[in-house]
């Protein structure tokens, strides 16, 4: 059996890897592209809401692009020190091991991509009801069954065939650009026309209450929610062409950009609504358009639910690929690294993430599920960029072609303990629950990953195969083929470039 594995080995192929084909362009497509989706549509009303006026909402947005360029710069040091695809789960089992690699991993096939999932399911759901309810908020259970009806329809067209979804991601992605470049022309024509009385300074920071320091840290993450998905270059650092050059490069334009991008958004909201209308609105995009596009408000809910559809099918795609990366280290049972013989597609995977979000929509709210994942995922980004800190000390010779100033990571480390400690005071329940379930990551990597010489009764229960050398080399050459069948098309579309990060290990 050892001789047959070490021959079966010998004979794959080398592992498929993509050329240096990412340049600037493509590298600001790619953060631009990840970044702006459904948060911008629906974390205006919490950012609004925790900071208590219009001015002090208008500054956490740009303060969030700020925070987030922060942490862009210190995630292209890590890039290209540690050229390994993967992103934050391979820089932290790098840096700290495999536990904590873990329970990043764990936190995200549990928490962070089924809750985010889960959110922009409900915007979508949200805006197509919207025009049937306009009087009153669509009914709990008919914003959740067509919120599982399309995550349902989307695994489905995932599992069936990757070139289909990666078709409705291209096509999908006109929606949400369609949708932001109408409220910010109508906006400023808005602010042209002389309508910007609640953006003056003394009406716009104008206050019935002093918002509390835990609920600025909330607003804050609502921001944050919209601005996730900066660090998703790094998922593929080995494809841009000079990463030492472009990288840093693409950061500064697309973020930037970015921000300039969801600021005048919400100053064409502010510039038709005030912050009540915007409050009591359960989709601002569609309030927006009935204001002021008339028989035309019906292109607004059509355009973010095309951007939403969008985004569910980007998330089940790279979040599968996940699992499937981490069943392919071990860390996850190793059913989570099959494929369809003949579709290629990770349909086990898939159910997981699709099964995981759909129980979301039933216990969550929107807003608190904001809350939610916004604080796992600041807890995940702090720990990779304490990360960057700890690597310095440890190996401080290590070339690292491009080396930011101490003052970038200790700044985001120092925003990100206030952040998270305040949040954790005002949200106790949330922010707590979501800590207790990260946790029950360490017993499960203790008893799955970490215990080697467990009974065999148990390896055929869980499906722990990867420790064995016969099961890892069939798994190869299945992942082999699998990288293959990827690696064909995906070189076509520098936007689709992602779904080769959880494939090349």
């Amino acid at each position: 059996m050892e001789e047959h594995s070490g021959s079966t080995r010998r004979k794959d192929p080398e592992r498929v890897t993509l050329k240096k084909e990412i340049g600037l362009l493509s590298a600001c497509t790619i953060i631009i592209g990840n970044i702006i989706g459904s948060g911008i549509f629906i974390s205006p009303k919490g950012v609004l809401e925790h900071s208590g006026s219009v001015g002090f909402a208008l500054v956490i947005w740009v303060l969030g692009g700020c925070i987030a360029t922060l942490g862009s710069l210190c995630y292209a040091e890590l890039g290209v020190t540690i050229p390994k695809s993967g992103g934050d789960y391979s820089y932290v089992t790098e840096i700290f091991g495999g536990l904590m690699g873990f329970l990043l991993l764990w936190s995200a096939v549990i928490i962070m991509y089924p809750t985010t999932l889960a959110v922009i399911a409900l915007t979508f759901s949200s805006y197509i009801l919207q025009p049937v309810f306009p009087n009153c908020v669509p009914p709990y259970m008919a914003t959740r069954m067509l919120s599982a009806i399309c995550v349902l329809l989307l695994t489905w067209v995932n599992c069936s065939s990757v070139r289909m979804a990666t078709r409705i991601q291209d096509i999908f992605t006109v929606g949400k650009l369609m949708a932001l470049g109408l409220i910010i022309v109508v906006g400023l024509i808005q602010v042209f026309h002389g309508n910007y009385e609640a953006l003056t300074p003394h009406v716009a920071f104008a206050m019935d209450r002093i918002p509390s320091v835990g609920q600025i840290a909330l607003a804050f993450l609502q921001a944050s929610f919209a601005f996730s998905g900066w660090n998703f270059l790094n998922y593929v650092t080995e494809e841009v062409v000079n990463p030492r050059r472009n990288l840093p490069r693409a950061i500064y334009i697309s973020i930037p950009l970015v921000t300039i991008v969801y600021t005048l958004t919400n100053i064409a909201y502010f510039s038709s609504m005030s912050p009540e209308e915007l409050l009591s609105s359960n989709a601002v995009a569609v309030t927006f358009g009935e204001k002021l596009l008339g028989t035309f408000s019906v292109v607004m809910p059509i355009s973010v639910a095309l951007s939403t559809f969008g985004g569910i099918n980007g998330y089940l795609f790279t979040s599968s690929r996940l699992c499937f990366s981490g069943a392919r280290e071990g860390h996850l049972p190793s059913l989570l690294a099959m494929i369809h013989y003949k579709n290629r597609t990770p349909i086990p995977a898939l159910l997981v993430c699709c099964t995981a979000t759909i129980v979301i929509l039933c216990i969550g709210e929107t807003h608190n599920l904001i809350n939610y994942v916004s604080f796992i995922n600041y807890l995940s980004y702090g720990v990779t960029i304490a990360g960057l800190l700890h690597y310095r000390w440890r190996k401080p010779n290590l070339y690292r072609p491009i080396k930011v100033s101490l003052v970038v990571p200790v700044c985001y480390l120092m925003f990100w303990a206030l952040l998270l400690g305040f949040s954790l005071h005002s949200e106790p329940v949330v922010c707590g629950v979501g800590l207790v379930i990260m946790l029950t990551g360490v017993p499960v990597y203790f008893l799955g990953v970490h215990w080697k010489e467990k009974p065999r009764f148990i390896y055929s229960f869980i499906a722990f195969g990867l420790r064995h050398r016969e099961v890892n080399s069939q798994l190869s050459v299945v992942s082999n083929t699998h990288m293959r069948c990827y690696a064909a098309f995906l070189s076509s579309s520098p936007l689709l470039v992602t779904e080769i990060v959880h494939l090349r290990r």
